[in-house]
């Protein structure tokens, strides 16, 4: 490129996009523009602060709040624009560039962003507004409370000697998440096993074998290579006959963060927890835990722990049954032994599964076509509340695996755009998400501003041989991803701090969970189970067999997600420092849930992002308690009809529209006209409830 079309090119962040919805100009984007358009961001944020904490008015709600939350006319939120580009990508399409961008970054925004909160001008103005404002309508009162907390949890009501320590703590703490997860993902991606004797792949269905030689390809290597991305860690634990093969692979997955090298998690662990626990102390708070809660559902850390040891006392008989029913399956191979290992659990559990309801994930895989499984979820959306997808590739995506969509309202209205991100890639972290890339919100002028929304999994690749062919738990996965999806497309509320997701986070699995109900449903099933090669439906008695399993270890795996929210309360909830060595302390820590024997050469908190890096820090019981909230609004659906759109149109309306609007019970009492209970979980899981 020559200099004068360098001086001619003007950052796309800096402009109007110019693209179908405003949708971001990923194609324009360059990696030199991040810098630039931050920095830039950061000037016009502190240009906006100056003008209000100088305004010679009275402070109002509109003059202090609002401006803030809406910027000013034409002058949209630079810094928000760029960073959410910018942290999106770092998950979905990073590199080493990128990396050390992030790593420069971090400590100029959270520099900022404490910049912001401690400036003690602009929280006068807050708290006097807070004390003295106008009538305000119950989302403009959530804004001003949610804005006056957040400045208070952020240390506004700190002397200057606790206001710069929460300075250090922050800093240090957000390059120290980064640092996490960029080790996780190098971990993640440096293990493979190169088979090239076929004898070794014994076992492994033809999904698996065509995906392991596709992987070789694009290596350029001879015969076959698995990897620890889910679509090939899963298969080859579930079905490879090669227990040494096995070992390897689960081995290489449980101690991704604890090997000798320069991508060890193990001490950054232990300062992360201890930097939360000093924060929350400084803020006055007995532990992090106390001051997460404080903003949750739940409300205090005895009401975690009830809901976790009501969940094992329910499950862990059923969860002990289970056990002794695999290791009855597992005891007559001479292997073993008399062990039952880790990496064994998966491939007799297939085993007893296929022999007690002759059903496995790939006889179910050639009904579940990818193409097709879109079809099923974006008609499902259809079915319930009118909705629909229409391809558009004149939106930019960032790879070409993105698939964007432009989706309708019922009344044939522009609703929302949707980026589907479905494989994975090298610069792609693990697991499933969704995230935007812009929040809906109502401007000055009442242009009702639609939410562009992403989700991001790890899903089974095509092959030259075969299209991509989903296992039911991926499927499982879009459902989930999905309902998150829904959650920020039929937001419609004033404020984007309060819109889509942004709910308390015990709250926020209650739409994703409540999607993954309709994944054993056979009238949902029948919308879209063809099989890839003939076209035949899925057949009724496959059907029938997928519900009778739908149990199978549900209380070992109820357990599990329990022995997580035990291991993230014992680190959130210590008063004093943590000195512990990890592995020991984990094993300790989640003891009461787990089944078995424990090894001491594995570890799951070096690669917990959830509570590490992803949010979740005192948080992760979540996911149970919002298993609770969608078990029981499933059964209102099931009452009426698994397509009543009189139900929908009320999950639609009292929850999935109202964001963080209200109190989440307040939203929930009013779809189901009551609070929730255990007993509707505890029903479809088959579990009778204990007394005790």
């Amino acid at each position: 490129m020559n200099s004068e079309s360098t001086e001619k090119r003007k950052n796309p962040f800096f402009e109007p996009y110019n693209t179908p919805h405003d949708t971001a100009p990923f194609d324009r984007i360059r990696l030199e523009d991040y810098e630039e358009a931050f920095m830039e961001g950061i000037r016009r944020d502190n240009e906006l602060i100056e003008k209000t904490i100088n305004n010679p008015a009275k402070p109002t709600f509109d003059n202090t709040i609002i401006d803030k939350e809406d910027q000013t006319e034409g002058y949209y939120d630079l810094l928000d624009r760029v960073s959410t580009v910018f942290f999106n990508l770092l998950s979905a399409e990073t590199n080493d560039e990128m990396d050390a961008l992030a790593q420069k970054m971090q400590p100029i925004l959270t520099q900022h962003a404490n910049d912001v909160r401690l400036n003690p001008r602009l929280f006068e103005r807050i708290k006097y507004v807070h004390r003295h404002h106008r009538k305000l309508t119950p989302e403009e009162k959530r804004l001003l409370d949610n804005c006056y907390d957040g400045f208070v949890r952020s240390g506004a009501l700190l002397d200057e000697a606790g206001k710069e320590r929460l300075r250090q703590l922050t800093e240090e703490a957000s390059l120290l998440s980064l640092q996490f997860s960029q080790n996780l993902l190098k971990e993640n991606k440096a293990f493979t096993i190169h088979i090239t004797d076929e004898a070794q792949l014994d076992g492994l269905p033809d999904t698996a074998r065509e995906a392991a030689a596709q992987e070789a390809r694009q290596r350029g290597q001879e015969g076959w290579v698995f990897t620890l991305d889910s679509p090939s860690y899963s298969p080859f634990m579930t079905y490879s006959t090669q227990r040494d093969l096995r070992q390897q692979m689960y081995m290489a997955y449980n101690t991704k963060g604890i090997h000798e090298n320069s991508e060890n998690n193990l001490e950054i662990c232990k300062r992360l927890v201890n930097l939360r626990r000093e924060l929350a102390q400084l803020l006055g708070f007995k532990t992090y835990a106390d001051y997460v809660l404080k903003n949750r559902m739940a409300g205090n850390v005895k009401s975690v722990y009830k809901l976790l040891n009501d969940l094992i006392d329910a499950y862990k008989p059923t969860a002990i049954k289970e056990r002794e029913a695999l290791m009855k399956e597992a005891s007559g191979n001479q292997e073993l032994g008399e062990t039952l290992e880790p990496w064994d659990i998966a491939f007799y559990s297939h085993k007893l599964k296929l022999k007690k309801y002759n059903i496995d994930a790939e006889m179910l895989r050639p009904y579940f076509q990818l193409d097709k499984v879109i079809d099923g979820v974006f008609g499902l959306a259809n079915k319930l509340y009118g909705i629909t997808f229409k391809e558009n590739k004149d939106i930019p995506v960032y790879h070409p695996d993105v698939k964007a969509y432009e989706v309708f309202d019922k009344d044939g209205s522009y609703l929302a755009v949707f980026y589907a991100d479905f494989h994975p890639r090298k610069g792609k972290q693990g697991g499933a998400w969704m995230t935007e890339y812009q929040g809906q919100f109502i401007d000055k002028k009442g242009e009702n501003v639609r939410p562009h929304v992403s989700v991001v999994m790890n899903l089974t690749k095509p092959t030259p041989e075969k299209p991509a062919l989903l296992t039911l738990g991926e499927v499982e996965t879009f459902l989930h991803e999905f309902g998150h999806s829904l959650h920020g497309m039929f937001s419609n509320c004033r404020f984007e701090s309060l819109s889509g997701t942004n709910v308390w986070w015990d709250f926020v699995e209650l739409p994703s969970q409540f999607m993954e109900n309709f994944a054993i449903e056979k009238e949902f099933l029948r919308t879209f189970a063809f099989h890839y090669e003939t076209g035949e439906p899925l057949p009724d008695e496959l059907i029938e067999r997928i519900v009778k399993s739908r149990n199978f270890m549900a209380a070992t795996a109820c357990l599990r997600q329990v022995s997580f929210g035990l291991l993230d309360m014992a680190y959130y909830t210590k008063k004093d420092a943590f000195t512990d060595d990890i592995i020991p302390f984990e094993k300790q820590a989640w003891k009461k849930a787990i089944l078995g024997k424990q090894r001491m050469d594995t570890c799951m908190t070096t690669q917990f992002s959830h509570i590490m890096a992803g949010g979740y820090a005192a948080g992760y019981y979540s996911y149970k308690w919002a298993e609770v909230l969608d078990a029981d609004a499933f059964s209102v659906f099931k009452k009426h009809g698994i397509f009543d759109q009189k139900t929908a149109q009320s999950f639609r309306d009292n929850i999935l529209s109202r964001g963080g609007t209200e109190n989440p019970m307040v939203l929930y009492k009013r779809f189901r006209g009551q609070e929730p209970t255990i007993d509707a979980l505890l029903k479809r899981n088959g579990i009778r409830k204990i007394k005790h």
